[in-house]
């Protein structure tokens, strides 16, 4: 006799052959100055897959158009996800498309959660460092610390009331003493003391900063001095080099497909995520700067030039981003 065929649930009729997520926009809420908040849901109803904080999805606004935005509700909600996009005149077009094309009862096409942030599992306290729209993945982390009982500190550094976001949620954290506002009116000098605050490297305290770039420079100076480990952050964007770095020199080497042999040159200042593409080989990127993971690899050999913002250093030891990544010099076996 023929066994009969579980029904799928409301959240496996939602996902494609690429396992990719069709949601329904359920919500979207003005958040502050340029920022709304949109909440995504299962069009039938049922538990989404679940998520750590610090995670993020890729959201297919538009044929072509992915961009990575953190999930910031709390991580035991596992009904809706909601991200917060901050429209960004000066981008490259995907936070203004995103917020001129969507609506409510809209379906969007979105990747899996995926974390390149996460919490520390044995920190004793957390500072949370949150600039701008850089709160984002710093509220979900300071949710679940919330809910594990466990202490935190949260500091939001933004220009003024106008443009701090989730007031109502976080008013709470507010009057417990948790969470510190800090109003700068566009003159960092006005704003938080990051040396001061990050002066005391106290034992068992973990650091985590997301945020615009200069807030990332700062946030890195006054933590230098922080044991190996216990500071942790997010790029939105790739930070440019100094100065007075002068870049590496792109030389040419060869691709190889483990699973194949099939050898692939990849040319000097070519990438090889490009390269892997143009031969057949397909490979998925969006951010194309080493920061959101869509194209990491796993690769078996090789002496790999990484550049990306995402990878720890055990993980490099077997990945890498294809967009950034490439072999200084000879063979690189891709494990494809």
């Amino acid at each position: 006799m023929n066994a009969i065929a579980e029904p799928a649930t409301p959240v496996q009729a939602a996902i494609n052959q690429d396992g990719l997520l069709s949601l329904r926009i359920r919500q979207i809420r003005y958040e502050a100055q340029g920022i709304n908040s949109y909440e995504l849901s299962c069009p039938h109803g049922g538990d989404l897959p679940a998520f750590e904080a610090g995670a993020h999805i890729d959201v297919h606004i538009q044929p072509g158009l992915i961009r990575q935005y953190s999930l910031c509700n709390p991580p035991h909600e596992r009904h809706r996800y909601v991200i917060a996009v901050l429209r960004d005149a000066n981008g490259r077009g995907g936070s203004r498309t995103l917020h001129d094309s969507l609506h409510v009862q809209q379906q969007i096409t979105i990747s899996p959660p995926r974390n390149h942030f996460q919490l520390a599992p044995h920190a004793q306290r957390s500072i949370l460092l949150a600039g701008g729209i850089g709160i984002t993945p710093i509220k979900a982390m300071a949710h679940w610390l919330e809910s594990q009982g466990q202490p935190f500190e949260l500091h939001y550094c933004t220009r003024n009331a106008n443009t701090a976001a989730f007031g109502i949620e976080m008013a709470t954290w507010h009057e417990q003493g948790r969470l510190h506002l800090h109003l700068d009116n566009g003159n960092p000098e006005q704003g938080l003391n990051l040396d001061e605050l990050l002066a005391q490297a106290p034992e068992g305290t973990h650091v985590y900063y997301c945020g615009p770039a200069g807030f990332m420079q700062a946030c890195a100076k006054a933590s230098a001095h922080w044991p190996s480990g216990s500071v942790h952050c997010e790029h939105f964007k790739a930070p440019e080099p100094a100065g007075d770095t002068p870049s590496l020199p792109a030389g040419a080497f060869i691709a190889q497909i483990a699973s194949t042999g099939q050898r692939i040159d990849v040319a000097p200042e070519q990438t090889l995520s490009d390269a892997l593409n143009q031969a057949g080989v397909p490979i998925a990127t969006s951010c194309v700067s080493g920061l959101c993971g869509t194209c990491r690899v796993n690769y078996l050999q090789g002496d790999v030039d990484h550049q990306d913002y995402i990878l720890s250093p055990d993980e490099q030891t077997r990945c890498l981003t294809a967009c950034v990544s490439r072999a200084r010099s000879g063979v690189l076996v891709l494990d494809l």
